[in-house]
């Protein structure tokens, strides 16, 4: 269906007026922000529940298997664990902008790339899923780094191969508990990020 004229010029006046500096010399004409910007949002909308769903799925198995399910319960132990966390804070919609809430996204999304590898180890017999959402993450990473030069945005380009080490654990129980506190960091972020491309849905 094609977008009202009045429509698409107050989308394009929100994108103008949205903090996406490299687009401030782009021809009207050039920009992504109508149907194809949208099917985007809406795609990978869908990218990120489903990505969702598998950490919950992970999450499950975690409470199930080792009886860790409740976040307030090992903030003690989560003391003792170098748990690193992949920081949003350009996606919340009090300081929204568009050109760095994507590249934190993807910046976020190779951390947790690297990071669910320990998990892999920790759940031997879900290897599959695991495999399958670090497939769906670089999926979704690419796909953010297409839109983001379709759009004439600044990119940054990760190596692909994880060069953050990856957390070491003392014990069997702290790598348990490091593992229920990757996903339970990775589904926050996922949360944040699908908020961010709701709000841009919205706009």
């Amino acid at each position: 269906a094609a977008v009202p004229t009045g429509g698409l010029a107050l989308l394009l006046g929100v994108l103008l007026w949205a903090p996406w500096r490299a687009l401030h010399g782009a021809p009207l004409t050039e920009l992504s922000g109508d149907q194809d910007f949208q099917l985007f949002l809406q795609r990978n909308l869908e990218f990120t529940r489903k990505i969702r769903g598998d950490v919950a799925a992970l999450q499950r198995v975690v409470c199930d298997t080792f009886q860790l399910c409740k976040e307030e319960e090992l903030l003690l132990v989560r003391q003792d664990l170098d748990i690193s966390q992949a920081l949003l804070e350009q996606c919340h919609r009090r300081t929204f902008q568009a050109e760095t809430c994507f590249s934190q996204i993807r910046a976020g999304l190779r951390i947790y790339h690297g990071s669910l590898a320990t998990i892999r180890d920790l759940l031997p017999g879900h290897a599959g899923l695991v495999e399958t959402l670090q497939l769906d993450m670089a999926n979704l990473s690419s796909n953010i780094q297409q839109q983001m030069e379709d759009l004439g945005l600044a990119t940054v380009t990760y190596p692909t191969e994880n060069q953050d080490p990856l957390p070491t654990f003392s014990s069997p129980f702290h790598h348990q508990v490091g593992g229920f506190f990757i996903l339970a960091n990775f589904q926050r972020f996922l949360e944040t990020a699908y908020r961010a491309l709701r709000h841009l849905a919205s706009l």
